[in-house]
């Protein structure tokens, strides 16, 4: 047999197959595999695989999402459960703009709690933000009953009493003293009050989870804002849930899996009207 056409008939099958009707051989594949794994002679052929791509390949979906015709498919991603994307929903600029500025991290909430389902499409759509080689290496935990919310935030406040005894100058950095005192006279400051907490966590050995889960939250915020919610980050929350061992045991993490991040987030009990000043961004150019 060819050569050619065993390689196209078993390797190439097995990583992605190419519709050849469809495929206007523009390379575009080619050039937006981040991997470059993807093989395009311009000799009127379709692309192929490269030998290391079934090792290489990150299953990013790049090629599948840039290919205009829909030709391409992933054997793991076929082009037809891919939706399009409705460029009549895209937003302009100043849409950009006044979203990300308007945002505002609520520290007051209502009663109500979100539904799971809601929250679950928050999840899934934050989901999608990027992580190194597509990694995907976020563990979501969603302490959803706000009772269990309140007991975590006290056991918050048993860590905060044991670094004013053990880290005096630890503790006075981070204000613990006027916490534990708004704690105990009814004054509940670690989530605010907030129905939800959702954290991101990973495997502490895995080099990009720091990064993903921070960006996750970032998205996981930002969708919040979107559907009428409100988040807050909560650091002492997150702090916590490293530093002391009843954290950790309330979590029930899986194993080797450390939490990098923790948002509180449910309904807000205040709207905001106007858009207060930040500082002029400290920019330098070379």
């Amino acid at each position: 047999m060819d050569f050619k056409v065993f390689f196209q008939e078993n390797f190439f099958m097995s990583l992605f197959t190419v519709d050849s009707e469809k495929c206007a051989q523009d390379g575009i594949c080619a050039e937006t595999c981040p991997m470059q794994i993807i093989a395009f002679s311009g000799a009127g052929e379709p692309p192929i695989p490269t030998p290391e791509a079934d090792a290489l390949c990150i299953n990013c979906g790049h090629c599948v999402a840039s290919c205009p015709t829909g030709a391409l498919s992933l054997s793991t991603m076929k082009t037809e459960d891919c939706p399009a994307i409705d460029t009549e929903q895209l937003i302009s600029p100043e849409q950009a703009a006044q979203f990300i500025r308007s945002r505002r991290s609520i520290r007051k909430y209502t009663d109500q709690k979100v539904d799971r389902q809601l929250l679950l499409k928050l999840i899934e759509i934050a989901s999608y933000a990027p992580s190194g080689h597509n990694s995907q290496p976020v563990g979501w935990r969603v302490i959803y009953d706000s009772e269990q919310v309140l007991h975590l935030a006290g056991v918050v406040i048993d860590w905060m009493r044991h670094v004013i005894v053990n880290q005096p100058d630890l503790a006075g950095s981070l204000n613990m003293e006027r916490l534990v005192s708004a704690w105990e006279s009814g004054n509940e400051r670690i989530c605010r009050g907030a129905p939800h907490v959702v954290i991101a966590h990973a495997p502490k050995e895995n080099r990009a989870a720091p990064a993903a889960c921070t960006i996750g939250l970032s998205y996981l915020e930002l969708t919040a804002s979107a559907f009428g919610l409100g988040a807050c980050w909560g650091g002492y929350f997150n702090a916590a849930s490293n530093l002391w061992q009843p954290m950790k045991d309330a979590l029930e993490l899986p194993d080797e899996h450390v939490s990098y991040g923790a948002l509180m987030i449910g309904y807000p009990r205040y709207a905001y009207y106007r858009i207060p000043f930040r500082n002029a961004p400290d920019i330098s150019w070379k």
